[in-house]
């Protein structure tokens, strides 16, 4: 999923994967999950990005709400294309869309910088607290109207060149607890996009979803979504938050790149499997983009429980009810609903290594213990001082995804979010791998 804003900006939220949700919100209502032992921060960038190449495409989402990382410190060398988060819909019942447009990350900016680093701008609309009035703002043919209208508006008024749709999710309950929803969800979103780009032929359109195809009317996922296909240039598979705090009984990978090989009950969602099931309803595989993310989820879990003869356990139980307090994005309180949320548990990769779990170079730190999963191609890393578990990626698992891409011949990627890396650590792995270079 994407997530939540800090409180004081609610209303727009980050990108989401797995059927089951979490509202997973920041603040700093939590217990500390550790000490920072390093100077890492979200902002700045040392290391050059290797270029994307073959064609693919490269592309992160750029939350607009960080003051601490703001479009003047994206590093747009290694992406070719970058998506604004964003818009959202009226709770007016208008189905007109709204940008907050502010210096120093409002939409203006941000397509200027864009397009003078070469750089393919998109305007994401929805987003997991964005998708509240999603299905009523498309419900009606009058409705559908307006918000085209509104969205080719947006475009005209920025210099967009591209929109992306993140709704999480059409036909389903597994959204924000408040979302509006029909069953008549998808087969709506369908009309919408057709009569979009009539309006605008020449602009991209794409989607983020989940790792299961978008339900039908009866809600189960859909088998044929060639009509989509034939709409939008690109979707984007949020492989991340397949395991969360909010929502699993136990410590899973939060973007496994496979779990064909993982106990039958942790067969909850992959990179692989999401694959297979879009090209089986219709979708290319240069049509599909892999969701990486640059974060991972911190889990309260005992050293009796975590590690057992010495090495790190497998799919452990940890404490429910002892939410962790992530890096310095991270914090709890109320959703968009108006329903308090603990905090996510998630770290950045800078904020593993802020928080003293990674060395600089992205190795697990002197103290910390850690494991690489080989079914899941992802890596843990526990603290038996604070007794917190964090399943995430790095550079072997964003290498590992890097290979899948290319072998599979996908499109390329898409990582949540802009300013999660450190030294460009995932982004080099990944660009490397696509290319040949690593």
């Amino acid at each position: 999923m994407k997530f939540t804003l800090p409180i004081a900006i609610s209303l727009l939220a980050l990108p989401f994967a797995a059927a089951a949700p979490t509202c997973s919100l920041k603040s700093s209502a939590s217990v500390s999950a550790t000490t920072p032992t390093s100077t890492a921060t979200p902002t700045g960038s040392t290391s050059t990005p290797a270029n994307p190449g073959n064609g693919s495409v490269a592309m992160a989402w750029f939350a607009n709400w960080h003051t601490d990382y703001t479009v003047a410190n994206i590093a747009w060398t290694g992406f070719n294309r970058m998506a604004y988060f964003g818009g959202i819909t009226s709770a007016d019942g208008t189905a007109i869309i709204t940008v907050s447009d502010s210096s120093p990350s409002g939409p203006t900016t941000f397509v200027a910088a864009a397009k003078q680093n070469n750089v393919f701008p998109v305007l994401t609309i929805g987003g997991w607290d964005g998708s509240i009035y999603f299905s009523s703002s498309i419900s009606t043919s009058s409705n559908r109207t307006t918000f085209v209208n509104s969205v080719v508006s947006l475009v005209n008024k920025y210099g967009f060149q591209g929109v992306e749709f993140d709704w999480e999710y059409p036909g389903s309950t597994n959204g924000l607890s408040c979302n509006t929803e029909s069953p008549q969800d998808t087969a709506n979103l369908l009309t919408m996009l057709q009569e979009l780009k009539q309006q605008m032929p020449n602009v991209s359109l794409s989607a983020a979803t989940p790792v299961r195809p978008w339900n039908d009317a009866t809600g189960v996922p859909s088998t044929d979504l060639t009509s989509f296909a034939q709409v939008l240039d690109y979707i984007e598979i949020m492989n991340y938050d397949v395991y969360g705090d909010t929502f699993s009984k136990v410590v899973g990978p939060n973007a496994p790149l496979d779990d064909s090989c993982a106990p039958a009950s942790e067969q909850t969602g992959s990179a692989t499997s999401a694959v297979k099931l879009w090209t089986a309803a219709g979708f290319s595989a240069k049509q599909i983009l892999l969701g990486v993310p640059s974060y991972g989820h911190g889990y309260s879990i005992s050293s009796s429980v975590a590690i057992q003869s010495n090495a790190l356990v497998s799919f452990p139980s940890f404490n429910t009810n002892n939410f962790v307090l992530g890096d310095s994005w991270d914090a709890a309180g109320p959703d968009a609903c108006g329903i308090n949320q603990p905090a996510s548990g998630d770290f950045n990769f800078w904020g593993l290594i802020a928080g003293g779990f990674l060395n600089q170079d992205g190795s697990v730190a002197s103290g910390m213990t850690g494991r690489f999963d080989n079914c899941s191609q992802t890596p843990y890393v526990y603290n038996p001082n604070t007794q917190v578990m964090v399943a995430y990626d790095n550079a072997q698992s964003f290498t590992a995804k890097g290979n899948f891409i290319k072998q599979a011949g996908l499109g390329g990627f898409a990582l949540w979010e802009m300013g999660g890396d450190y030294n460009n650590i995932l982004l080099n792995a990944i660009n490397g791998a696509i290319t040949g270079s690593s």
